[in-house]
């Protein structure tokens, strides 16, 4: 790989998000996933004459909280421009975009990677509008679905901070994570609604300078983001030795999971747009890769600049959650989680409130929640689907099955039943616990003539234990069990079995 040979990767992010709105940018057009091809179309998206953008203010707002929460600072004034280019899915010839002044600039995201905490830096993040979406169903022939074009889109971009596959694979988790904490996109790479755009460019180790750069274009999974930058930085690592003038064999087998090969043919450095086919594990040339200058940009002359006020800003910024690394830090420093144990609650925002209000309704040692939605839990929700429609046991529900534990009324192996007759009826578990019948039995009355009973018809192993085989007594306490069908309070019946066989 490229670190073998001493070169690093330098990786510059752009991430394209389309957002949660029910109506286009620029018109009243429904955003849809799946309808019939062009059933989703007006004047204004298809760009025809005379047509004229209205602003989403929605996908403004959206925009503003996701720049909010990547630690932006939010220019007060804000300008849309022309991005000009001919190509079949943009009916106007030019795409409504932003460009020297975006909506948010200068952020961050810090990541874990392998261990270490990563500052990604943000560069800008932007409102535009999406494309169409071209069609290769038949040779020689190419259909265009107009249904997207004009969807609000929302694009992040990165300093060029990232300097390895594993790198650029964390900063997409984290920022998909964000993403779906604060609402703005459903995140959904395989329907599109998330696409990553890498720009890639090696260096010597330790240097600053920056060559050619290669963008992957429309990678829609974090699978291939990490192979597509895998392999192009190995390709342009062996490119840069070959302009060394170190001889090179027909191909080079690059080592990894799974291993690549690269083509030594293909090591032309040029700023180009690639593709990553998939299948055989390589990217392959698309089309040089435009500069800035050849979308000759210029301001929307339909439309006026956004400006915000100060207040509505801070009403923005006070109506996010809290994010995925405060309730991270909060779950380790105050709770006490580990921090794998912190990140699987994490996950997920829902996954998290859950924990959150089962936790205050608990009102204990929130770990005795955390433990529960580690195993039992998350065991049953990962095996329907993760469908939250099927979850009946409530936050409340879970506190209470914790206390009836704390309460000596029902035992662990109790507990497990329980909850699983809970998650498919959706009964409290103190109801299933009263209509079955299982709480634990601590009552020496009750429990004595069981003991006996036992005693009596076991006497071979009751001779044993008095000569000295004294974990036998385990056998006589599960026959206890047996026979009070798991309700006997464990601890009493071996305090009593023990009193029974004058056992100190």
């Amino acid at each position: 790989m490229a670190e073998a040979t001493g070169f690093e990767a330098v990786v510059g992010m752009e991430v394209h998000a389309e957002l949660l709105t029910e109506s286009k940018m620029f018109c009243g057009c429904g955003t849809q996933f799946g309808a019939s091809p062009n059933t989703l179309c007006c004047p204004v998206c298809t760009g025809l004459p005379g047509s004229l953008p209205v602003p989403n203010r929605k996908a403004v707002e959206l925009v503003v909280r996701t720049a909010l929460a990547l630690n932006c600072e939010v220019n007060r004034a804000c300008l849309f421009h022309r991005k000009n280019y001919f190509y079949p899915d943009l009916p106007k010839a030019y795409q409504i975009s932003q460009y020297d002044v975006p909506i948010g600039v200068n952020g961050h995201l810090d990541v874990r990677v392998n261990g270490e905490m990563r500052r990604i830096r943000i560069r800008r993040v932007h409102l535009e509008e999406d494309t169409g979406k071209l069609l290769h169903v038949e040779r020689d022939t190419s259909f265009v679905d107009y249904n997207r074009s004009g969807v609000p889109l929302m694009e992040i971009v990165t300093e060029p901070d990232i300097h390895s596959a594993d790198e650029a694979r964390e900063y997409l988790i984290a920022l998909r994570r964000i993403l779906l904490y604060i609402e703005v996109s459903d995140g959904r790479m395989e329907q599109g609604s998330l696409r990553c755009e890498p720009n890639i460019s090696v260096r010597p180790r330790g240097t600053d300078e920056l060559n050619s750069k290669t963008e992957l274009k429309n990678l829609s999974s974090f699978r291939v983001v990490y192979l597509g930058i895998q392999y192009e930085t190995a390709r342009q690592a062996l490119a840069l030795e070959k302009q060394r003038g170190i001889s090179l064999g027909a191909s080079a087998t690059v080592p990894g999971q799974p291993p690549l090969k690269v083509d030594v043919r293909d090591t032309a450095l040029t700023q180009e747009t690639r593709r990553c086919d998939e299948p055989n594990l390589k990217t392959v040339s698309m089309r040089t890769k435009e500069y800035a200058h050849d979308y000759r940009y210029f301001p929307e002359p339909d439309l006026v600049p956004v400006t915000f006020e100060e207040a509505w800003i801070e009403g923005v910024r006070a109506g996010l959650p809290e994010l995925p690394a405060a309730r991270l830090h909060r779950y380790t420093e105050e709770i006490g989680l580990s921090e794998y144990d912190a990140g699987v609650l994490v996950e997920e925002r829902a996954l998290a409130d859950y924990f959150d209000t089962a936790a205050r309704a608990y009102g204990g040692d929130a770990k005795k929640i955390a433990n529960w939605m580690q195993s039992d839990w998350l065991r049953l929700f990962n095996a329907g689907g993760r469908d939250w429609t099927g979850v009946r046991v409530t936050p409340d529900a879970l506190a209470e099955l914790v206390h009836l534990q704390d309460e000596g009324k029902i035992t662990g192996k109790l507990a497990k039943s329980v909850f699983e007759t809970a998650w498919e009826t959706g009964k409290t578990p103190a109801a299933i616990v009263q209509e079955q019948g299982i709480e634990v039995v601590g009552d020496e009355a009750q429990l004595l003539p069981v003991i006996d009973g036992v005693l009596a018809e076991n006497e071979r192993v009751v001779a044993d234990i008095r000569a000295g085989k004294v974990g036998k007594l385990n056998f006589l306490v599960g026959q206890v069990m047996r026979v009070t069908k798991g309700s006997a309070a464990p601890d009493v019946v071996q305090r009593l079995m023990r009193d029974r066989l004058g056992l100190t």
